[in-house]
Parts: C-alpha cells; structure tokens; sequence
C-alpha cells in the first residue's frame, strides 16, 4: 500500500473518479497547464485534456456559477476556489443558488458539484490566504461540509464528495498538505459524510476537533498520557454539516468533561454548536464546562504572528486541566 501526503492522496481521488466516470469536470484558476497553486491536479490536464480539466478566469463567482449550470445539467463539477479566502466572491451562487436548487425545483433538480478550499494557517501566506470561515458553510442550509484530517480520510471523502447528488464544500487543511504520509490504499475506498471517528481511546476527558487542529490536539493527547497518565479519547468530526453529534456526545457522556478545539474564530465559530449539541444530549453527565481552545476574535495574523493565533498543544494541554480541576 502506498504512503502518501494528503496532495497526492487527492489527486488520486481526482483521477480514478474522473476515470471511472466521464461527467466528472475539474475547473478552477491554473488546476489546469500548472497543475494548481499547491499542485493538487497536477498531470490530470494532460491525461483528460482541456475540455475536462479547465483553467477558468480569475473569477470565483464565474468559477461557482459555471460549476452550478454543469452539475444541472449531468455533469459533477469540482472546482477549486485558489484558497478559501477568495471563495466569498462565490457565495451568492452557492447559497442563492446551489443550496437551493432541490428545495426550488421541489426536487426536479439537483446540484451534484464539489467546491474545493485550501483553507487555514500555518504556511506563512499573505492576507486573504489563511483564513478558517468553514461556519459560513455549515450554516448554509443545502450545502453539506466536508474537512479531512489526513492523507487517507481526504481521498475517501472526496470520492464519496464527488458521487453525492448535492454540493460539497470540502475545505482542505492546506498545513497538513505534505506534512506527513499515511498508507493510502490503490483500491476505491469511501467514508461516509456526516459521520466522525473515534481517533484514540480514553475515559479521563473527550477532545474533538477536526481539520489542521487534528495534529496539536493527537500532540496533546499523547503528551497528557507520557507524562501524566491522563488518557484523552480523541474524536475527529470529519463532516460540520451534517454533524454527527452521536459519537461525541457518547463519549461526553463516558468521561464527563470535554474540550473542544479548531483554529476558526471563537465566536459564533463549530466549537459553539458542538457545546451547544452536548448541552442538549449529554448535559447531566459533564462534570465540568465545557472548553474551548480556538482561533481568536480577530483577522489571523501575518506570518510572524500566526503560530500566536493558532490552537497548540501546550493551550490544549492547560485546557484539559481547567476540565480536570473544575
């Protein structure tokens, strides 16, 4: 089985999905002659040629718009916004339109289209290229909201992504991009959206996170086992919308104290409606209130400043004991 980083693991998905069936469209700024600003589609323009793989304007409303008249019509676009500061330019076509294309046509019509958003910090990008705004997506009712975590769980979600009858927005941590390798198997595999994994075992405290925050928050688990012998169980939610709260809400039921981390904005941000899910289902049985270790109420810093702004271990660790102690 072969090891790969979560561009190449994409790409695969890209490639036997577009192999296998011919309705499948890749369209975006440079995915094409250039192979992507972070090289996702790199070799697909010349394997299925131009009319497959199309190298559009500079225009992300365009980019929505056209993806929108093709899904319509048979096709099942995945078009890639550059960076997922630049998709707020097409949000009027995805929720005036996209999102409300079956509820419009009572069903007639469906949208089957896949929005790609390199998105998050950690890279030491310009303004407008890190940012973590998957809430404006999860709120929008119609579309459904994917964030892998890893090599492996991206490929699987992508394809079963690109099969779904109704738009994806698939947000791609672009900090764990090439920052490790998972085995990857050759053969088709899918997850299904909107449900989450349990990623590590415990009975002391429950971590959920998802995304680019996946990484510090495994960190931060093992070092609470190392050097403490605190064991965190460690749920990866995989989809914001539609949220599996079952399995969190499970395991905040088991431990009885929970911390909730993302590098989006605090308020109004996943974290929040995660809190709110475990008030409603599993409220009698926490033993503390719930934490959250998360980006600031603030634009995301430039570079120099960026590590400042985003969710860490150490802040992870100092979280879970503020639960413990309570």
């Amino acid at each position: 089985m072969a090891k790969l980083n979560m561009v190449q693991a994409i790409n695969l998905a890209l490639q036997q999905e577009m192999e296998k069936d011919d309705r499948v469209i890749v369209l975006g700024e440079d995915v094409g002659v250039d192979g992507g600003v972070f090289r996702v589609t790199e070799g697909l323009i010349e394997k299925f040629g131009p009319e497959r793989v199309v190298d559009t304007p500079l225009a992300e409303s365009a980019i929505a718009g056209m993806s929108i008249g093709m899904a319509v019509y048979g096709l099942r676009p995945v078009c890639e916004m550059q960076f997922s500061g630049f998709s707020y330019f097409a949000m009027h076509q995805m929720e005036s339109h996209a999102a409300r294309m079956r509820w419009r046509s009572m069903g007639r019509f469906h949208v089957p289209m896949v929005l790609r958003c390199p998105y998050g910090g950690g890279v030491r990008a310009l303004e407008h290229h890190s940012e973590s705004r998957e809430a404006y997506w999860a709120h929008t009712p119609g579309l459904k909201m994917v964030v892998p975590s890893g090599p492996r769980n991206a490929r699987a979600l992508l394809v079963s992504a690109i099969r779904d009858p109704d738009p994806v927005v698939f947000y791609e941590p672009k900090a764990v991009y090439r920052a490790f390798r998972e085995e990857v198997p050759e053969e088709e595999e899918t997850l299904p959206i909107g449900k989450s994994r349990l990623v590590r075992e415990g009975g002391h405290v429950t971590l959920i996170s998802y995304g680019a925050s996946l990484r510090p928050t495994l960190e931060a688990a093992s070092d609470l086992h190392d050097k403490e012998g605190i064991e965190a169980e460690v749920i990866d939610l995989l989809t914001l919308s539609p949220l599996d709260d079952e399995l969190f809400a499970a395991s905040a039921r088991k431990t009885g104290r929970v911390v909730v981390v993302h590098e989006a904005p605090r308020s109004f941000g996943p974290g929040a409606e995660v809190v709110a899910r475990l008030v409603e289902k599993s409220f009698l049985y926490l033993e503390a209130p719930v934490r959250r270790v998360t980006g600031y109420d603030l634009v995301i810093p430039l570079f120099q400043r960026e590590q400042q702004y985003l969710p860490n271990a150490p802040r992870i660790v100092r979280a879970v004991h503020q639960v413990l102690d309570s």
